[in-house]
């Protein structure tokens, strides 16, 4: 191991300070390990790695049991790899034995969450708000370091449909990442394809009034207007449910995952649309 700004060795001589005094202002991660233990070969690098990706959100500290025995009777280490997390000088989580990075992951986001998830949150808040060109902003930082994630891809892909950015959304959903998000992604589809379509063309001489509507909504979706696109998609929906072959439900359905599940109107669009389906 290397020791660098984010990762470091301590011993009994030093731990008061590098970990208990230094957790008063960061959070620090001390992994017990020993060389002959070949579970901490597995997680060691998997904790340093994420310390330098941290950039500062914690601190890893090494601890070598057999080089420093009252360490690992204080802290009541039993077995190896031993992994303690402290703040203000008190242990706040632990855990043992060999984890996946998924897990150390969940782990170190509850004591300290990284830039990636701070960026995220920012692009979630932003994303609610409205604030289509700053959440993009936020979503494009996490996925500079983490081009799968899910809930960034999928923030990205709001952003750019709200903006009336189809084109840039598309190819998002198309190669959308195994993950929770999945399905939602597939549900924004129909809305960039009718975005990205020649709606003029299609829908040419079918209904002048309902065609008018239908392309004003899509060009408040364009416009970032989405509570009024909803208005407008549901005006159609109430004077024909079987416009455009229920197209009009699709996009619906897209509009309410663009407009969010914390926006206080969505459970209302959600009802009345139920409503008319049902």
């Amino acid at each position: 191991m290397k020791s660098s700004e984010h990762v470091i060795e301590v011993s009994e001589s030093d731990f008061q300070y590098e970990v208990l005094a230094f957790s008063n202002e960061t959070p620090v991660v001390v992994d017990f390990w020993a060389e002959w233990c070949q579970p901490c070969k597995l997680l060691s690098p998997i904790l340093e790695r994420l310390a330098e990706e941290g950039d500062g959100a914690f601190r890893l500290a090494k601890v070598d049991v057999d080089a420093n025995p009252n360490l690992t009777i204080q802290y009541q280490v039993q077995g190896i790899p031993a992994v303690k997390a402290f703040l203000k000088g008190q242990v706040v989580g632990e855990f043992s034995g060999a984890r996946s990075e998924l897990e150390v992951r969940s782990f170190l986001r509850k004591l300290a969450p990284g830039p990636g998830d701070l960026f995220l949150e920012k692009g979630i808040s932003l994303l609610g708000s409205g604030d289509w060109g700053r959440a993009a902003q936020a979503f494009g930082a996490v996925l500079h370091k983490n081009p799968d994630n899910g809930p960034a891809l999928l923030g990205l892909a709001k952003t750019h449909l709200a903006q009336g950015k189809a084109a840039d959304a598309m190819p998002i959903l198309r190669t959308f990442p195994a993950s929770k998000e999945y399905s939602i992604a597939e549900q924004l589809i129909p809305l960039a394809e009718a975005l990205l379509a020649d709606q003029q063309a299609t829908i040419e001489g079918v209904d002048e009034d309902l065609d008018s509507a239908y392309l004003h909504s899509l060009h408040l979706v364009a416009l970032g207007n989405i509570p009024s696109a909803i208005d407008g998609m549901l005006g159609i929906l109430r004077e024909n449910i079987n416009y455009r072959d229920g197209e009009i439900r699709r996009l619906l359905v897209a509009l309410l995952h663009l407009l969010g599940e914390d926006n206080l109107q969505t459970k209302e669009y959600r009802a009345e649309l139920a409503s008319l389906l049902f």
